[in-house]
This record gives structure tokens, sequence and C-alpha cells, in this order.
């Protein structure tokens, strides 16, 4: 009889745990203990963004492969990994809606908080992956005006629909950070939002960053709020995570412990990503189809009802969205426990993407069930 192969994963992977017994030796190890002794003999890792996988825990072990249950690689030595013919592989668009759906009630509890009209404001989507462009359909259903910004599509897909980030950075309201960390080279986005970045802008500005925290300079940002260059800034990723600079917290108006993603729903994407490819790699019989077969459900219903009478269509959007994920709770329980960063990720609760919601709108017109439908929803007629 064949020996099973070894895998080491990280214990905060959810709908993971039975699912691989069946064909592998498993152990769940939270991401502190996944060490080079830990895993010298295992033949493959299932890990998040908090275990660094390079030299120093990679170096004279046996694992041949690697899966990230996460959109982001920048903890993956690529070229490491290459160079000892590591295979790894990571989960692009897994929390992408996510995301999006997070963007979403940030920009309207802001709207409400502010009373501003989305109809008059301008969004800079800085990356055009698959979060910036759920991001940019997101903003064009809301009514805003879209500029997008990606050199690496604009070398490919030619300039036709994107823009340089100084023309961006003068012509929007808000300006949304969705690019991969990338420390050098062309394409370099660590402190693409610089001290320099800051300077450029001749207008008051609102700036959001759900990227990775080392996209924006803190200290730069410290200075823009201060200096009311930025005026409103929403936070969810932050440099030196989880030891983050309190005196930022004090002056956002949203921040969170890097949750944007952190729906059910992309969760179970970024793990049935990483099984169906492990079970290809190593040919377990897993079905390609894969996924976990119950998905919890949040404390709120699933039908929704909604009076839309003497309300304008931004009011009840901003009801709908609200009511099914208000990130102002996220907010106010980080500044409650700052201290608690990774036990918030870890422990988050139950939130689900716009698809899983069925709403009724009471008084409506064609319009806003079209404003419903492309935003995800499931519309009641």
């Amino acid at each position: 009889m064949n020996k099973k192969i070894k895998i080491v994963a990280d214990s905060k992977i959810p709908f993971l745990q039975g699912v691989l017994e069946p064909y592998t030796d498993i152990i769940y190890l939270p991401p502190k203990e996944i060490t080079r002794e830990k895993i010298i003999d295992a033949d493959a890792l299932l890990v998040r963004t908090r275990t660094a996988c390079n030299a120093n825990l990679l170096e004279g072990t046996n694992v041949k492969f690697i899966a990230t249950a996460t959109i982001g690689y920048d903890h993956i030595d690529v070229a490491f990994c290459n160079s000892k013919n590591i295979k790894w592989i990571n989960a692009p668009g897994c929390n992408s809606s996510s995301v999006m759906q997070y963007i979403a009630s940030a920009l309207l509890t802001l709207a409400c908080k502010e009373k501003y009209n989305l109809h008059e404001m301008t969004i800079g989507v800085v990356g055009v992956g698959n979060v910036g462009s759920k991001v940019a359909r997101l903003s064009k259903t809301l009514g805003m005006n879209v500029l997008l910004n990606d050199p690496p599509r604009e070398r490919k897909e030619g300039n036709g629909k994107f823009i340089s980030l100084n023309e961006l950075i003068d012509r929007s309201n808000i300006i949304t950070f969705h690019v991969p960390l990338i420390k050098e080279g062309l394409d370099k986005t660590y402190h693409l939002a610089d001290d320099l970045f800051f300077e450029k802008l001749k207008e008051k500005k609102m700036l959001f960053n759900t990227s990775r925290g080392e996209v924006v300079s803190t200290s730069a940002l410290k200075n823009a709020i201060k200096n009311k260059i930025i005026v409103k800034s929403v936070i969810d990723v932050w440099e030196n995570e989880p030891n983050i600079d309190r005196e930022l917290l004090n002056l956002v108006d949203i921040t969170t412990p890097h949750i944007a993603g952190y729906s059910a729903d992309g969760k179970a994407n970024g793990t049935a990503i990483c099984v169906r490819e492990i079970g290809s790699f190593f040919g377990l019989g897993i079905s390609k189809e894969w996924y976990p077969t119950s998905v919890p459900v949040p404390g709120n219903h699933k039908e929704l009802i909604f009076e839309c009478k003497g309300k304008t269509s931004q009011e009840i959007v901003s009801e709908v969205i609200l009511a099914t994920y208000d990130v102002s709770r996220d907010d106010e329980t980080f500044r409650k426990s700052v201290d608690t960063f990774e036990k918030q990720r870890g422990d988050y609760p139950v939130r689900r993407e716009f698809p899983f919601y069925q709403i009724k709108l009471l008084n409506s017109n064609q319009e806003l069930n079209m404003t419903m439908t492309d935003l995800g929803f499931n519309l009641i007629i």
C-alpha cells in the first residue's frame, strides 16, 4: 500500500478539516507553529498570508507543493520556490466579491454620514484585476464616474480605458487601491502612496486601502490627513500587521483588521481552490468541482423587505446594503480591542455576500430593480 502524502495546514483555514483526511496524513497548526522543524517531512503546505514561505522555512524540507487560500501571494518567495521546483498556487479572485461588498458598505456609510451624492463623485480605481474590476462595476452601478489605472493591463491592452496614475489623482474624488504588493521593478507598488503621491493632490480627496498595508506609507498618510489633504479614509490593511500604528487608526474614518475579504463565501472559495489543486497535483481523486457542503448562515434573515416610497434611490440602496453588511460594526469592534487584531480575524463573524440574499422592494421601479440585480441581489418580484 502506498504511503499517504503528508500535509501541514494552517488551522485557521475554514471548511478544510475532514476533507483531506481520507486521502492524506494532514496536521493542523496555528500559523506561528508552522516552522521548518514541523514541516521537514511534509509533502505539501496549505497556508494563509501569515506564513512566510521562503528559504528559512523550506530549505532542506520535503515540500513539493504550497497552496495559499488567499488572493495575495507576497508571503511566498516565488524565486526560491521555482529554484527548488516547488509548485505553488494562490486563489485569485476567491474573495473579490467580498472586498467589493466591503467597499460598497464603506462608500454608502460615508455618503450617509457626510450627506454627499455618489452620482456626483468620481472614483479612481488603482489596480483593475479581479477585485478592482468588481469595484469598478459596483461604482458604475452606484452611479459614480469611474477612472481606471493599471499599467500592466494598459501595456497589454492599450490605453483606451486606462489613464495614468497622475491623471487619476488629479481627476478623482476617491482613490481606492486594489493592487498586489510588488516591492521592486517597473510595477512596484510598495509605498505607491508616499509623500510625493500626496503632494500631487491639488484638491481634498478620500482614500481607501483594502489591498496591502505597505502600498500606502503610514507616515505619509498620517501627514496627509493631518494637513487635510485626505479628508476621509478607509483602511483595512496595515503596515506591520498585527502591530499597527495607533495614531493612524485614530485618524482614519473607517478602520478594520484586514477583513475586507473575509466573507464566508470568499473563504469557501479560497479553500475550494486549494483542495481542488492539491487533489489534482497529487492525483488524490478529489472532484474538480469540490466545494464546502455547507456555508454558515448569518444572524440576519435571508429574505429582506424594504419600503421604497418617499426615499431616493441612494437611500434605498444604502438601506439594503447596510442591512446585509454594515462595515461600521467591524470598525466599532476593532477600535474597542486593537490588541486582538489576529483574534478578530480568526473569530470573524459570518458574513454572506449579496447573492445570498433575497430582496423584496415595495413601491419600487424598474431602474431600482435593475440596480439591485446588478449588485448581485436576488430580487423577489
